[in-house]
């Protein structure tokens, strides 16, 4: 069995939202071609992570497990899976596209003479892979030539993780053969955000403002309207910049990219940059008083209005409904 591999990330004992989201890209990509999906894990003690993604609809999970493993470092990961793939000769290989795998994956693809088609955000028949170019003004189509494995990343919202099927599947053990010596880096302690850090990539519900909102004093309309919805605030950049909220609520391609279930832009005219971060959103809601805003062609719905009227009127509505 060969097929196509999905490499999971784990973020503190669990499965990270990335990871799924690039197993739903890589039952995509298995939907064309009908080969079997397997999940690989690696790590020094791989139980609690294999169990997790063997809940999963996989055909297998293959748990890739040393010592050398136990911490993050380049040089045993790319020794890893450099072995893994040699041996199981995958025709893909997805990975979330994350920091960590920015780090590793190019100089896999390179130990393996192949190239790694990063930031994937749409698979398409062939297949061809998508990637957004200046900042999500163009898009261009690649296609994998050659022999070997075709490596992928995909951009973090592109695929839903709630797509992700529950499933049976058996657990495989891989034991690489690894020099200590050929380990390079000393790994630290791994980074931690703060405890206000907000991640809004894994928000349901997230309600966003613009430079519509005119003052800092006015947030307390879009405050309001979210803790009615239970929903995450996020932010264009000029309101971050202006510092009216942190920089960790920009969404953008300077900020975080979301894919909520809903999305609602208020104030925001839906520069190309803000578009990037949110346009993968399940259903988004625009409020604004310009008809022409850039926004109303992403969105599933466009109120045109003073956001100062609408804004509030919505708010009493959905406390009437509850």
């Amino acid at each position: 069995m060969s097929g196509i591999f999905v490499v999971l990330e784990e973020r503190d004992g669990r499965v990270s939202r990335a990871s799924w989201e690039a197993l739903a890209a890589g039952q995509h990509l298995a939907s064309q071609s009908g080969e079997p999906v397997s999940a690989v894990v690696l790590g020094a003690n791989t139980g609690a992570t294999a169990a997790e993604a063997a809940a999963k609809s996989v055909a297998r999970v293959l748990s890739v497990a040393h010592s050398l493993l136990e911490r993050y470092t380049p040089d045993g990961y790319i020794a890893a899976l450099h072995q893994l793939i040699q041996s199981e000769s995958p025709t893909h290989v997805v990975f979330p596209h994350t920091y960590q795998v920015r780090d590793f994956a190019p100089a896999l693809a390179a130990r393996l003479g192949q190239v790694l088609i990063s930031d994937v955000v749409a698979i398409g028949d062939g297949p061809s892979f998508t990637r957004q170019l200046m900042q999500g003004r163009l898009t261009g189509n690649y296609h994998h030539q050659g022999n070997g494995p075709c490596l992928i990343s995909v951009q973090a919202g592109a695929f839903r993780a709630d797509t992700v099927q529950a499933g049976t599947a058996e657990i495989a053990s891989f034991e690489p053969n690894i020099d200590p010596a050929a380990i390079r880096t000393r790994p630290g302690e791994p980074f931690r955000g703060s405890a206000q850090t907000v991640d809004l990539g894994s928000a349901p519900f997230i309600v966003a403002v613009g430079r519509g909102i005119k003052e800092a004093e006015n947030l307390s309309l879009i405050q309001d309207l979210a803790g009615t919805l239970g929903a995450e605030i996020g932010a264009s950049r000029p309101i971050c910049d202006n510092g009216w909220l942190p920089m960790e609520r920009q969404v953008g391609s300077s900020g975080q990219t979301v894919a909520p279930k809903l999305y609602i832009a208020v104030g925001i005219s839906g520069a190309i940059q803000h578009l990037v971060g949110m346009k993968g959103s399940q259903c988004i809601v625009a409020i604004n008083k310009d008809p022409e805003a850039p926004i109303f062609e992403v969105a599933d719905y466009g109120i045109v209005g003073d956001l100062f009227e609408v804004v509030p009127a919505l708010t009493e509505a959905l406390k009437a409904a509850k």
